[in-house]
């Protein structure tokens, strides 16, 4: 007979392992969490979108990619919550990714559906299915997790629609993106990424998931391939941009 639940059990270990191993804010230092409510009002969700691709920046609605740059792109557009210069946001995304603290996933993603509540509360999102930016295995099984995997499951919670995980995946060890100029992360990228289950994007719409969206070549070479493999349309969607 068994006197304890599995939640009486996870919530007990949950305790025992705030008391042992206590959360700071990354920023702050306040006890209780590792990025404080305070300091997430510190950071600025934008308001307005931009195409990917213009430098500068051209504004246009809805984050759609300009009439001009559709022409050599795949990516219908992008969704970025706010600036990656933003020093908290620089610094969370850092922790995230090379210190491997997973539990970061949930307040970017709380930024990335404000900013989309922010933006349009008309935007329609029931049609589309999110597909996470994949690790090569060999980096994945270092870091335990996928960040853009784990941003993907968060966002699904609220938008209420599918996660599509083992659809794309990476095939080739590629250098870190950050390390490399433009056109190097270009050539570093291509052919980086296979469509294994085409039949899951075939005429479907796709949001592409990433934390930090800057070249865009990444999150180009992801919407090209699924093009590729059948998707109608493929939008980015982000915590930061650089």
């Amino acid at each position: 007979m068994k006197l304890f639940g599995k939640k009486f059990l996870s919530t007990t270990k949950k305790f025992l392992l705030d008391i042992l191993f206590p959360k700071f804010c990354l920023n702050c230092g306040k006890e209780g969490n590792y990025l404080c409510s305070d300091c997430i009002s510190l950071i600025d969700i934008v308001e307005r979108q931009y195409c990917p691709f213009c430098a500068p920046p051209k504004v246009v609605l809805n984050g759609k990619t300009c009439p001009s740059c559709r022409k050599t792109k795949k990516l219908n557009g992008l969704y970025f919550a706010t600036s990656y210069n933003n020093y908290i946001i620089k610094k969370t995304i850092h922790q995230l990714k090379y210190y491997h603290i997973k539990e970061l996933t949930k307040p970017l993603a709380f930024l990335i559906i404000s900013h989309l509540i922010n933006l349009n509360k008309n935007i329609n999102f029931s049609s589309f299915a999110l597909i996470p930016i994949p690790l090569h295995k060999k980096k994945l099984k270092k870091r335990g997790f996928n960040q853009s995997e784990e941003l993907a499951k968060e966002i699904s919670k609220i938008l209420k629609i599918p996660v599509l995980s083992n659809v794309l995946i990476k095939t080739k060890k590629t250098l870190n993106q950050v390390d490399l100029k433009k056109r190097e992360r270009e050539e570093n990228i291509k052919g980086a990424f296979f469509c294994q289950k085409p039949e899951s994007v075939k005429n479907k719409k796709i949001l592409l998931v990433d934390d930090v969206f800057t070249t865009g070549a990444t999150m180009e070479e992801g919407a090209r391939v699924l093009k590729n493999a059948g998707a109608s349309q493929v939008w980015g969607i982000v915590v930061a941009r650089g």
